[in-house]
């Protein structure tokens, strides 16, 4: 079979080879080009590469699969990989690209989580209160909501945090009767 007076195996297939070879090159050394998508987004090489080897793919499948013309089936190829890596592109990179990786925490996201008093908490003062969290034990300064005392040992439930001052209540878990 012929395509643009060249065999099937001579156009498509090289470049299929090549693209999908290039690919799981730029898949190892990825840093190497950070940021290069970054002015046109199209020439993004995670972005370039699906599209060649994808345009490749359909090529070649459709050459061997169907009657069609080998105009048509460039159009159709460039098409369906167009389609393809715009959902590649919007639907994976762009999330993954905005994706926070971060173990960093603020007080405030702190608001709404169970602690345990460790210093006690006088009425008109400061104790100390510690939070299991994911990045760990944080220990942090703590006052009683509404000027309330609590004993060593007590849950805590955060209700806000006040100029680093965390301001607590003491948890009473719901329970059915």
């Amino acid at each position: 079979m012929e395509v643009f007076g060249m065999a099937i195996e001579d156009l498509y297939l090289p470049i299929l080879i090549i693209s999908g070879i290039v690919t799981l090159l730029y898949l190892f050394f990825s840093d190497l080009t950070d940021g290069s998508g970054e002015l046109f987004p199209l020439l993004d090489p995670a972005v370039l590469l699906p599209f060649i080897t994808l345009t490749a793919t359909w090529g070649y499948v459709l050459e061997l699969a169907t009657g069609l013309g080998s105009g048509v089936i460039l159009g159709i190829s460039l098409c369906a990989a167009a389609i393809l890596d715009f959902l590649l592109y919007f639907f994976i990179l762009l999330p993954l690209k905005s994706a926070e990786v971060s173990i960093a925490y603020s007080d405030e996201s702190l608001t709404g989580k169970v602690g345990k008093v460790i210093v006690p908490i006088p009425a008109d003062g400061f104790g100390e209160i510690v939070i299991e969290t994911v990045n760990g034990v944080l220990s942090k300064r703590a006052a009683g909501y509404e000027n309330v005392p609590i004993d060593y040992g007590k849950e805590v439930l955060i209700i806000e945090v006040d100029a680093g001052t965390f301001i607590v209540k003491e948890y009473e878990p719901f329970r059915f009767k």
